[in-house]
């Protein structure tokens, strides 16, 4: 018998005829021939003789790792096949180890057609969408997901642009009865030799749907397409009837999902016209069967939570509302919102308020419920902002933790809204301001590096609690000596400022955001200025009222200028008599000679004696003065101020 080298000639020399070799009796004869003698010889197993037939038969193969293969040579005196892959041309291979681990792949795949006739593929592509899909999902046995469609055109058949051409031929194909197409991308695409009427196509996604899941996305699609179908009636009710034998089935294992089923079914009733079956159940039978209601509706899609909360609130007209608020605390971020909005849809918007206040004084409240504060915070919720809502904040993170719940988007928005903190604590007093940070510094919601960062915009709010976080009492060399009137002055400032300025210029705000647009809200912006300039001024107020002393100077001494003296000069520059009164920090009065002892003259006549020169220099001039005399210069004490007060 000769060596099927020859034979291994005949498939490298006639690429365009494979298809019809390896349909050759004679051909499939001589090779069946050739591997009993290798058997008879010892050279391969009795078992794998017809494998390797259709393996050599069919031409093409694939291995699981090295990927699509041609058969070049077929060498039975070596019992050796020869395969060009992709990545390793020209490989050799055992025959008894090839048929055990390559699959034969007819000329018609679509992987052996790309090696053999890649440009009429591509012609195919270009014009005749449906034939080349039908050929790649033939290639995978009669179904094939989206992803393995892609794979297997791209790019080698469909250059340009796969979205579009995809889209084009969706389209196609949900107009032809040969195409099934699932509802879910994830699913293979099925093709019928029989074509379908629409209706058979609806259903078959339906009836093979595995799972009540499943069963309720199909179930959604064919109401979308059901314009298509003549006997909609007769469609429709036989889903109301798979859709009532699954909310039976799974009623008590799997609520949210019958739940869900009512909903769609219902859906279809009420664009329908089909009636409602005796003892079917309805949405309420499985609000009154379940121990955990908010669970229930979390489980289900955006879209349904909104209709079941609806449904819920026609069943119980009477406790809908008391319902939502327990459960506004019991339930996720995205359902807090939808019950919200609906108590502030029906009126009942003070009622959710005054709840929320409740719960926030109380530390009581969820995680989910203060991010949905925390992200909707409006002039709305005014009189409840402050630095309890922070409070209750890191009350319901350390809950959850202690509750062993992770979660972090409360702790995420905390720290990555950069205004949410100043805006809860800008309009407190400064004590109010004190025990939050207390209470941040022992928290251990954040790790050290989170907390000086949410420290450091409380500092920048209000400057005067640096020496509290750094755990230091302001030194005597930083604190500023004021004289009493003038320690009044800045304290009627602040009140002012606080109770009169800031609250007006919140009023100006709320309005001015009525009028919408804030993009090219002018007024909106104007207030917004406005507020920036008062709480910075409002800042350092307080940053200086803590480290202002306040004193009447009645125990200066006369032996060096020192603050709270009258001092006579003579100025050497023009020889001139002059006086000056060295007072605190806030009295500076230089009309009236009337220095602060910050001011550069005020320094420098400090601790200078009699008969001493004082030298400074002003605008890149040098000025100097003798110190002539030292007399006291008292102020009005605290009970003068107290009695000017009363009398104005």
């Amino acid at each position: 018998m000769p060596c099927l080298a020859a034979q291994a000639e005949f498939y490298l020399m006639n690429d365009t005829m494979t298809e019809e070799a390896t349909t050759n009796t004679e051909q499939s004869d001589q090779l069946q021939s050739e591997f009993k003698r290798l058997v008879l010889d010892g050279k391969l197993e009795p078992k794998l003789t017809d494998a390797l037939t259709d393996l050599v038969a069919a031409g093409f193969c694939t291995h699981r790792s090295w990927g699509f293969g041609k058969i070049t040579t077929v060498d039975t005196l070596m019992a050796k096949l020869t395969i060009d892959f992709q990545s390793k041309p020209g490989h050799s291979m055992d025959l008894g180890f090839a048929a055990k681990i390559l699959e034969p792949l007819s000329s018609s795949h679509i992987l052996a057609r790309k090696a053999t006739d890649l440009s009429g593929l591509k012609r195919m592509g270009a014009l005749r969408h449906l034939e080349l899909i039908k050929l790649v999902i033939e290639s995978y046995g009669g179904k094939a997901t989206v992803a393995q469609i892609q794979e297997s055109l791209v790019p080698d058949v469909i250059e340009e642009d796969w979205k579009k051409w995809w889209s084009d031929a969706k389209k196609e194909m949900k107009s032809d009865g040969h195409f099934q197409l699932p509802v879910k991308k994830t699913e293979p695409i099925v093709y019928h030799a029989e074509e379908l009427s629409p209706a058979e196509k609806l259903m078959s996604n339906i009836r093979d749907a595995k799972g009540l899941k499943a069963q309720l996305a199909a179930a959604g699609e064919l109401y979308k397409g059901i314009g298509d179908v003549e006997n909609k009636d007769v469609v429709l009710n036989e889903v109301v009837e798979i859709l009532n034998s699954a909310i039976k089935n799974h009623l008590r294992l799997k609520p949210s999902l019958a739940l869900e089923a009512v909903l769609l079914r219902d859906d279809i009733r009420a664009g329908s016209g089909i009636q409602s079956q005796e003892g079917e159940l309805v949405a309420n039978d499985i609000f009154e069967k379940t121990g955990n209601l908010a669970g229930v509706i979390e489980g289900l899609s955006a879209v349904k939570q909104k209709l079941a909360l609806e449904a819920f609130r026609e069943a119980h007209p009477d406790t809908w509302v008391d319902t939502y608020l327990k459960l506004i605390n019991e339930t996720g971020f995205r359902l807090v919102g939808e019950m919200v909005q609906i108590l502030i849809d029906t009126g009942h918007f003070d009622k959710f308020k005054g709840y929320l206040t409740k719960l926030i004084s109380k530390r009581k409240a969820s995680t989910d419920l203060m991010l949905w504060i925390g992200k909707n915070r409006s002039d709305s919720f005014a009189d409840i902002l402050g630095p309890d809502v922070f409070h209750a904040m890191m009350a319901a993170i350390e809950n959850d933790r202690f509750e062993d719940r992770k979660t972090s988007k409360l702790g995420d928005l905390i720290l990555s809204d950069q205004e949410l903190i100043t805006d809860l604590i800008g309009f407190a007093d400064i004590e109010l301001v004190e025990d939050l940070v207390r209470a941040l510094q022992a928290t251990n919601c954040f790790d050290d590096m989170d907390k000086r960062s949410l420290l450091g915009r409380i500092v920048k709010e209000f400057p005067s609690i640096q020496a509290m976080i750094s755990g230091e009492q302001v030194r005597e060399d930083n604190a500023l000596i004021v004289s009493w009137p003038s320690l009044e002055r800045r304290k009627l400032e602040y009140e002012e400022l606080v109770k009169d300025k800031i609250p007006a210029n919140s009023k100006e705000i709320a309005v001015a955001r009525s009028y919408g647009d804030l993009r090219e809200n002018h007024e909106f912006k104007a207030a917004k200025e406005m507020q920036k300039l008062l709480l910075s001024r409002k800042g350092e107020l307080e940053f200086d009222l803590t480290r202002a002393r306040a004193t009447d100077f009645s125990d200066a001494t006369i032996d060096q200028v020192t603050v709270g003296n009258k001092v006579d000069v003579t100025n050497l520059e023009t020889n001139k008599q002059e006086t000056f009164i060295v007072l605190g920090a806030w009295d500076g009065d230089p009309d009236n000679q009337i220095l602060s002892y910050l001011t550069p003259l005020g320094q420098a006549f400090l601790g200078k004696k009699p008969g001493d020169e004082a030298k400074l220099e002003v605008d890149e001039e040098s000025r100097r003065y003798r110190i002539e005399s030292i007399e006291q210069h008292t102020v009005a004490g605290p009970s003068a101020v107290a009695d000017e007060d009363a009398a104005g």
